[in-house]
């Protein structure tokens, strides 16, 4: 590692994906970019399930042939089961042009492999670096912390992006947070050597399994290459207070039993990792951009993890963030608010309709109507592949009411 720079054109707060991407293409349009990242690469991180959407960006950042050759579980669609109903898209099938592919990945190989390609570019990356403080102005910004020896430091720099994720660093030192809007859910999370054995599961699509008798709990699979996957299962924190005498591998097992079909498919799975959990994981903040700063991905707002949007919103925040920072230090007049954080709320807004009513069960029971029209599960796939700023497809400009309105049809 090499001695941290006293200034630099941009400086970023975290290494994960927003962080790596954004640096890269800064980086590529000639600016200094210094990025402090306070753990360590490789480390542990959920958001495994990519949406084809962030291909697009990882190839923008000249990232995509390091991720190819990683020989991540190739993936192309989702899985949704209930009881004995069973629906997927194939996301090869959808309005939007553009990537139809992606990978399910181990968060902490793939983040540390985009960091590499961002390190590899010219990008500046000190790892172990806590930011204590931010004195932001119109002009720049100062950025002070603890370096790995817990020696003081600071870094002066013309913009500071914050892709901190759920440290969220700025909302918590410039008091930026909000309340979410969305009920407190917790998951409850691991890795386990699956040893699926039933010939039909498809493991080139994530599984999304809803509980047989609670509809607002569900349950993640995510295959990886490599015979293992990702288990998991959201619920509101009352559901899991029922399983509090449990230590959390047996709650996880207790749980996964409840679900006929799942429990077979993991019937001889070997839990090898400790179970995690997330609690209350849902955040906002009052604005995206302020003087000499803007937030990008989860360090600004995380919806909910069923539709795998995190990286998605992450990345797209990364490329839209890096165009009009790019305006800015080249001397243009830019409206951080315009420019950067209305256009990102509208594909967010979207995912957030589909969020709102997976739960409420609106969008549960599109997703199982059997007669529905070709096209309009072209629309919903390239939605769920990540497409939520395609103003041309009726179910981003129009999300709500469309949404409604093919609900109406599958109840009626």
């Amino acid at each position: 590692m090499t001695d941290l720079e006293q200034s630099a054109d941009v400086v970023i707060i975290g290494a994960g994906p927003a962080g790596a991407v954004a640096g890269a293409l800064l980086k590529r349009k000639g600016y200094r970019v210094v990025i402090l990242e306070k753990q360590t690469f490789p480390r542990f991180s959920i958001g495994e399930s990519l949406l084809p959407q962030c291909m697009a960006f990882i190839e923008q950042a000249g990232m995509l042939d390091a991720v190819r050759a990683a020989g991540f579980q190739y993936k192309n669609g989702a899985a949704f089961r209930y009881q004995e109903q069973y629906s997927f898209f194939d996301f090869r099938e959808k309005f939007t042009p553009g990537w139809g592919t992606t990978f399910q990945v181990q968060r902490g190989n793939f983040d540390k492999i985009l960091a590499d390609s961002a390190a590899e570019q010219g990008v500046s990356i000190h790892y172990q670096h806590e930011i204590t403080a931010v004195d932001n102005r119109d002009d720049g910004v100062t950025v002070s912390g603890l370096d790995a020896t817990g020696k003081p430091f600071s870094l002066e720099g013309r913009f500071l992006l914050d892709a901190s994720g759920f440290g969220r660093v700025l909302p918590r030192l410039l008091a930026l947070e909000s309340p979410s809007g969305f009920p407190l859910r917790h998951s409850l999370f691991t890795h386990v050597v699956d040893h699926i054995g039933d010939e039909q599961h498809d493991r080139n699509k994530i599984l999304v399994t809803i509980h047989p008798q609670h509809r607002d709990v569900w349950y993640w699979l995510i295959p990886f290459g490599n015979g293992t996957c990702s288990l998991g299962v959201v619920a509101e924190p009352s559901f899991f207070e029922r399983y509090s005498e449990l230590k959390p591998e047996a709650r996880l097992r207790t749980l996964v039993q409840q679900d006929p079909a799942l429990s077979q498919l993991l019937a001889n799975a070997e839990f090898n990792q400790p179970v995690r959990e997330i609690h209350g994981y849902a955040a906002n903040v009052s604005s995206l951009c302020g003087p000499g700063y803007a937030l990008l991905g989860n360090a600004g707002e995380f919806l909910d993890p069923v539709f795998s949007s995190g990286v998605t919103i992450a990345l797209k925040s990364a490329s839209l963030a890096a165009e009009v920072l790019d305006r800015q230090l080249s001397g243009d007049a830019v409206d951080w608010q315009q420019d950067y954080a209305k256009p990102l709320k509208k594909g967010v807004d979207v995912f957030r309709v589909f969020v709102e009513s997976w739960y409420d069960g609106r969008f549960q029971d599109a997703i199982f109507y059997d007669s529905a029209n070709v096209n309009i599960r072209k629309m919903i796939s390239s939605i769920l592949a990540g497409y939520a700023w395609d103003q041309a497809n009726p179910f981003v400009s129009q999300a709500e009411r469309r949404l409604n309105a093919i609900v109406e049809i599958c109840r009626g």
